[in-house]
């Protein structure tokens, strides 16, 4: 793709994911090949991934890194970072340098790695390290709440996503098909 860009979705306000799928959506729309990479976020409770499975092509698959987080009986997330947490994220960065050795994307997705190095599962020299490699011809976008300093200042554009009032502060859960 000419004039590739690294986009960051980041902030505290919901969105982030989801403005990332609508991107792939589009750059699907126009015949692109598109790869997400998730990090964080094993597990089988995420909605997307079910239409997701069927839109897998020779134009367009996800890779999965993470270990489960949600417990979908109390609807609660395990907070905290365990070693096989900062091992997934690691095998991230490796998925990442892969899919920038093959060079075969138009638009390639990082969905919550932002969170990884902010939990420090992934140190930002390693990532910063990883995306030097970025082809030119190769549209990255970087997801997830408080994207580091360094991030920001490589990046083409940056969003943030503002909360200013959510229904989890007056106790709801999470709800299957709207948050997960």
């Amino acid at each position: 793709m000419e004039d590739a860009q690294i986009q960051v979705y980041t902030g505290e306000g919901k969105g982030k994911t989801t403005a990332s799928l609508g991107l792939a959506i589009r750059a699907l729309g126009r015949d692109k090949k598109v790869i997400t990479i998730y990090f964080d976020k094993g597990g089988d409770h995420y909605g997307e991934r079910k239409i997701l499975d069927e839109l897998k092509s020779d134009k367009f698959n996800y890779l999965v890194t993470g270990l489960e987080r949600f417990d979908s009986k109390t609807k609660k997330f395990r907070f905290g970072v365990i070693d096989r947490d900062v091992t997934e994220a690691k095998r991230g960065l490796e998925l990442i340098t892969n899919e920038f050795k093959k060079n075969s994307v138009d638009l390639l997705i990082l969905d919550e790695i932002n969170n990884s190095i902010k939990l420090g599962m992934l140190d930002i020299e390693d990532v910063l390290e990883v995306l030097k490699m970025k082809p030119k011809n190769m549209e990255l976008v970087l997801t997830g709440r408080d994207a580091h300093p360094k991030i920001i200042e490589l990046a083409d554009l940056v969003t943030e996503m503002k909360m200013i009032k959510h229904y989890y502060n007056k106790g709801l859960d999470a709800r299957e098909g709207i948050e997960y």
